[in-house]
């Protein structure tokens, strides 16, 4: 899985699981546009992949709008020249009863976590077709569109809104060899670690707790070049926690 000199942009970049797919990008060899709102987090993403790899930009990008959307697919193909892999990686959550959540509330969340995965995918779509091995796009979405804990209502349908559109992309963008994919990470662990009680890694058919780079080789493999045969796909990586069955007793 060569990624040298490819161009990966990242959205919600600088913190979380995306911090760390621009750093283990960074250290394969690609060039990283780090895509995020928070600016001051974002540029110390930056300096810090900077030490293995000078090849990191950061916009700041609120996903939410368009114009700022387009403005970093056209500052990445300023800066390197083509756009190969987007990580549609930003997203928020609320837990509030259905009966409070505001329409407002609802609206922020579909925007931020879907509507911003289409415009993504769009623009950087348009790149992507110019190139003569065209390119991939991986979508988070979540284990929580097949399963839900209460006042999760907003979050779920967004995810679950990524993968249906996953995999109409992935039909209508096929003939520009673009492939696109979703992963549905489950427990992924981007606080402390070595913080997690032993009942939390046993719940899990695997053994453990999900880390962030559990999903950046998941994402090596949906971008991979010699797996332009995989798209349209939803990858669960959630240590089998979704085909465990669970009763309370």
């Amino acid at each position: 899985m060569d990624f040298k000199d490819k161009v990966v942009v990242i959205t919600g970049a600088a913190n979380g699981i995306g911090k760390v797919l621009a750093a283990a990008y960074a250290k394969k060899g690609a060039k990283i546009m780090v895509a995020d709102v928070d600016e001051r987090a974002g540029k110390q993403i930056v300096e810090d992949i900077k030490i293995h790899n000078g090849n990191v930009f950061f916009v700041q990008t609120d996903v939410r709008k368009e114009d700022e959307i387009i403005r970093l697919m056209m500052k990445t193909k300023e800066k390197y020249g083509q756009v190969d892999i987007l990580i549609n990686n930003a997203g928020i959550s609320k837990w509030k009863s259905p009966y409070e959540l505001s329409a407002y509330e609802w609206d922020e969340i579909l925007n931020t976590n879907l509507r911003s995965v289409f415009l993504c995918s769009r623009e950087a779509a348009k790149y992507m077709r110019e190139n003569k091995n065209g390119g991939s796009i991986v979508n988070l979405a979540s284990t929580r569109a097949f399963m839900s804990e209460p006042y999760s209502e907003a979050y779920a349908a967004s995810k679950g809104g990524i993968i249906a559109l996953t995999h109409a992309l992935a039909i209508s963008l096929g003939n520009d060899k673009i492939t696109v994919n979703a992963i549905s990470p489950g427990w992924i662990e981007t606080g402390s670690y070595n913080d997690l009680r032993k009942i939390d890694h046993e719940q899990h058919p695997s053994g453990r707790v999900g880390k962030p780079e559990d999903i950046a080789r998941a994402c090596f493999y949906l971008t991979s070049a010699e797996n332009d045969f995989v798209t349209g796909v939803n990858l669960v990586v959630d240590g089998g926690m979704t085909r465990k069955m669970i009763y309370e007793e």
